[in-house]
């Protein structure tokens, strides 16, 4: 490889929510605990992306900028490439977050007390940005597959839509914190029942680069121009290139209506002007980032096979959920028979890392943790060390 992803970054005193602002989370507090939450990796961003940003900087000015040709073309390219999605620039609405854009999404496209359907185990900001804008979090719980890992329940999901009637569906695809791709059988299901309720879906497609290998990935945009009225994909270079402070993401909203609606919220809140130096980042990752990341997801393979294999052999109470994209570790901890303040603390005080703790995730999360294997191999053999010094309680 050309990158040297073992290279140890000192990210400490950054201002890293990683590294720096553990202690805001109870039980995490000491300087010493391994962090391994937030789903950030550890590594340099793409060199071009860095001399890019350089090059920028030495212009010396940071007057309002706008997005140019060039970052549509960069974008558009991205796509019909790596994902052969054929997207329209028209389509692309900017905005400086994921989440941020789902809000405003949740405030255009519903109303207070309205559902809101997530599927369990889900990202906790989902959870937050519903309940916060007075909406109400209705949870579809995804099945546990040996195979799959985990798989929807259409059955439980239709006699939801049917007795509830939600006015929004969050996908996340792939799913954080399992790392499942949904098949394009799977989504136009999910698509059909969605039309039946009259149910827009709101696709967050953030991971969608960060595949394992032999997986595809199959965005809601994938399946043809009937879905369109109801289908909005938000995606973001954030994950796939290590530019998550940065900034900027794209909603892609191909029916004019739902764009032209979103266009007038975002100028309702004044964010029609966008980061100089996020649009350059972003351009320049998806314009000339794609060797970096095909060494990148080399390596976190790598990482995930060495990682799983250490478990199996080394941790008779863990059990590693098969995932197919995503740098995440979704790991089932439920044989070590402890409630989750019990768990949280085993993994801090013997184990020295700071997971995600899966209660986190909602109810079904109870029993897991969530690594982060976007890192050094180093960190991960850390990891495991102290992992190998928790033992189950002997059973009466």
């Amino acid at each position: 490889m050309q990158n040297d992803f073992n290279l140890i970054v000192d990210r400490h005193n950054t201002g890293s929510v990683k590294w720096d602002f553990m202690a805001r989370n109870p039980g995490m507090s000491a300087p010493s605990l391994l962090p391994m939450w937030v789903s950030d990796f550890d590594f340099p961003c793409p060199p071009n992306v860095r001399e890019a940003l350089h090059h920028r900087v030495d212009h010396g000015v940071f007057g309002y900028s706008e997005r140019d040709a060039g970052y549509y073309d960069a974008l558009v390219r991205w796509f019909a490439k790596r994902h052969r999605l054929a997207l329209r620039p028209e389509w692309v609405c900017s905005i400086e977050g994921v989440v941020p854009g789902l809000a405003l999404l949740l405030q255009m496209l519903s109303k207070p007390g309205d559902g809101v359907v997530v599927q369990g185990p889900y990202y906790g900001s989902f959870a937050k940005i519903v309940t916060l804008n007075q909406r109400t979090l209705l949870e579809n719980p995804l099945k546990e597959d040996a195979e799959q890992g985990y798989v929807m329940d259409f059955e439980q999901l239709e006699a939801l839509l049917h007795t509830q009637r939600p006015s929004l569906f969050i996908l996340c695809n792939p799913h954080n914190p399992t790392g499942r791709c949904w098949s394009a059988d799977e989504l136009t299901q999910l698509l059909f029942l969605c039309e039946k309720y009259d149910v827009t879906v709101l696709s967050d497609e953030i991971w969608a680069d960060l595949l394992l290998p032999g997986s595809t990935f199959t965005s809601v945009l994938h399946l043809g121009t009937r879905w369109h009225p109801r289908v909005i994909a938000a995606t973001s270079a954030s994950k796939t290139f290590g530019l998550s402070s940065l900034r900027i993401s794209n909603f892609l909203i191909p029916d004019e209506t739902l764009r032209d609606n979103f266009t007038q919220r975002l100028n309702a809140h004044g964010l029609d002007v966008f980061n100089a130096l996020s649009m350059e980042a972003a351009s320049a990752a998806y314009r000339d980032g794609a060797p970096w990341l095909d060494e990148l997801l080399v390596y976190l393979a790598e990482n995930r096979a060495w990682f799983a294999e250490q478990v199996a052999a080394w941790l008779p109470w863990a059990k590693i959920t098969p995932a197919q994209g995503t740098y995440l570790i979704w790991m089932d901890c439920r044989a070590l028979g402890l409630n989750d303040e019990e768990l949280k603390k085993v993994m801090t005080e013997c184990a020295g890392i700071a997971p995600s703790m899966g209660n986190g995730f909602g109810p079904l999360g109870s029993g897991f943790i969530r690594l982060n294997l976007g890192c050094p191999r180093r960190y991960l053999e850390q990891a495991l060390e102290g992992l190998m010094r928790i033992t189950p309680a002997k059973q009466d």
